[in-house]
Order: structure tokens, then sequence, then C-alpha cells
């Protein structure tokens, strides 16, 4: 092998260059900032999208939160015995009025 071809020139600079690309994706990956060609650091930068893609994830993390709030106390509906979700029914019946709308049933006729 002839250490001073062409060759190992080229195999040295396109090793350099994967080293470098799988080094930045890396980096990138975890969250750090990247390398330049010159060995300088580039920092991530807050644009407008970046923060409104961060407030967005915000709020769908708390629609998630009451989503998964819901899906537990539907959960617990269909696991418990009948008795006992009748009994919860009742109890919320006897509670005082709120302010929540009251359905008048008997005055609208069937058709």
């Amino acid at each position: 092998m002839d250490w001073g071809g062409p060759e190992f020139v080229v195999a040295i600079i396109a090793l350099s260059t994967v080293g470098w690309l799988v080094n930045n994706w890396i980096r990138a990956k975890h969250g750090y900032s990247l390398e330049d060609e010159w060995g300088g650091k580039t920092e991530r930068t807050n644009t407008v999208e970046t923060n409104e893609l961060r407030a967005e994830n915000d709020e769908l993390r708390g629609l998630l939160g009451k989503v998964d709030k819901r899906m537990q106390v539907l959960e617990r509906i269909v696991t418990d015995k009948g008795y006992s979700v009748a009994a919860e029914i009742e109890a919320l019946r006897d509670r005082a009025p709120d302010k929540s709308v009251q359905l008048d049933t008997a005055s609208k006729e069937r058709m």
C-alpha cells in the first residue's frame, strides 16, 4: 500500500468528513451546539416558530392531562359494579343545584 498516494489522502479526507458529520448529528440529536468547519460553535436560535411550537406543545400537554382524568373516570365507571354507580348518580342528584342548566323535560311533547 502506498501511504503517500492520492487514494490514501482521499480516504483520510472522506473519513474525517464522515466523522465530522456523525459528530454533528449526535450533537444535534442531544441538543448541543453544532460545530462549523472552522471549529466554531453554532448555537440554536429560538425562532418565532419554535416558540409557537413550544406553546402549542404546552397547551396539548394540558389537554392530554384533562383527557387522562376523564378516561380514568370512565374506566372506573365501566369497572365498578352497577349498584355503586347508581348510588353515585343518586348522590349527585341530591346535591344542591349549582349554576348548571336545568332541563324541563315535562313540558316537551314527544313526536
